[in-house]
């Protein structure tokens, strides 16, 4: 199974990118993990109500754009509405997706959130917290996570 972190915005800082790849790595091959970074859309200067809804449209037509041909993905959006998982219930989540038979695909929005279109394509809503989160420490957060969870079905002692 292949999970893809579908995340807007891109030129992430090193350590971001490190961090990512250090729990990437540690995932076995029969559970990859992917970003794919979407452009940001242009809000302009003054970032006007009209600017940044075209803005998350324009976001959410690449993201949709982005999921695999066929509607075959298992879409879980990454929204402050959505419900929390521990992370003994992102486990069974993890096992679930992986029942499934398909890959899944995360949807990471921008500043501004998910296009309306793209949480209505979502099978799930999770939220990592009522926090509000840098988008670069969300990819890394996710692949730890995601690591954990695996160490978790796995019975390894990782997550003690």
């Amino acid at each position: 199974m292949k999970i893809r972190i579908l995340a807007v915005g891109g030129k992430m800082p090193a350590w971001v990118d490190a961090g990512y790849a250090e729990y990437a790595k540690r995932l076995p091959r029969e559970l990859s993990l992917e970003v794919v970074e979407l452009p940001l859309g242009h809000r302009g200067q003054k970032n006007s109500p009209g600017q940044t809804a075209k803005a998350i449209e324009k976001e959410g037509e690449a993201m949709l754009a982005a999921l695999a041909k066929g509607g075959r993905d298992h879409v879980v959006a990454l929204d402050v509405k959505g419900k929390p998982w521990s992370t003994e219930q992102l486990a069974e989540q993890l096992a679930n997706w992986q029942q499934l038979g398909t890959n899944v695909s995360l949807l990471v929005g921008g500043p501004d959130g998910l296009a309306p279109d793209c949480l209505a394509k979502a099978s799930q809503r999770w939220s990592l917290s009522n926090l509000t989160l840098p988008h670069p420490l969300v990819r890394v957060l996710l692949a730890e996570q995601i690591y954990r969870a695996h160490t978790v079905l796995a019975g390894h002692p990782y997550h003690k």
